[in-house]
């Protein structure tokens, strides 16, 4: 059997992690959400585009009944941000009394997360959480704590695993820092 090895792309500075990292990781946190969900229906909310890779491994790691829902939000027109956020896609179904799960790639200023769970929060959840793949906490602007959190990382640019530069990059099998 040979082992077959990923090439790193052209553009990549470096693998910050690797594809045995990232699904070791989404099993554990798959673990805790099966535990604290058990016996409830969860409904996994998508913030798309980012996070589709990230749902898509996750929730094959979660037991128990769950759905999938997406949401677009936007908070930048051209490269700057506009300081408000524009859902450009919402959920399918009410969120009055579900047990919501917002499935995030990254976490950084916080501004988009915060206006989203206080436009979900309105709705009358159940109960309301984030799980992020990655936290980048010395850039927030607003305090927002995810209950699951797949690794804290540093203020670097990355892309890969479902995340973007220019709608690049995200097929990437891993998570890599992009080259200046």
């Amino acid at each position: 059997m040979s082992v077959h090895k990923t090439p790193v792309h052209p553009d990549i500075e470096r693998i910050l992690l690797d594809e045995p990292t990232l699904r070791a990781r989404i099993k554990e946190l798959g673990q805790r959400i099966s535990a604290d969900y058990a016996g409830r229906r969860l409904t996994l909310v998508g913030i798309l585009r980012g996070s589709v890779v990230f749902l898509g491994d996750l929730m094959r790691e979660i037991e128990g009944d769950c759905q999938i829902d997406f949401m677009c939000l936007s908070s930048y027109e051209g490269k700057g941000s506009t300081g408000r956020v524009r859902v450009l896609l919402d959920l399918r179904e009410d969120a009055e009394g579900r047990d919501i799960l917002i499935v995030e790639d990254i976490v950084d200023t916080g501004l988009t997360l915060s206006s989203l769970l206080d436009l979900l929060g309105s709705r009358k959840p159940r109960s309301l959480e984030i799980c992020a793949l990655l936290d980048k906490a010395e850039c927030r602007k607003v305090e927002v704590k995810a209950k699951y959190v797949g690794f804290e990382i540093k203020n670097e640019f990355v892309v890969g695993y479902g995340l973007d530069y220019n709608e690049k990059y995200r097929n990437l099998p891993y998570v890599g820092v992009l080259k200046h």
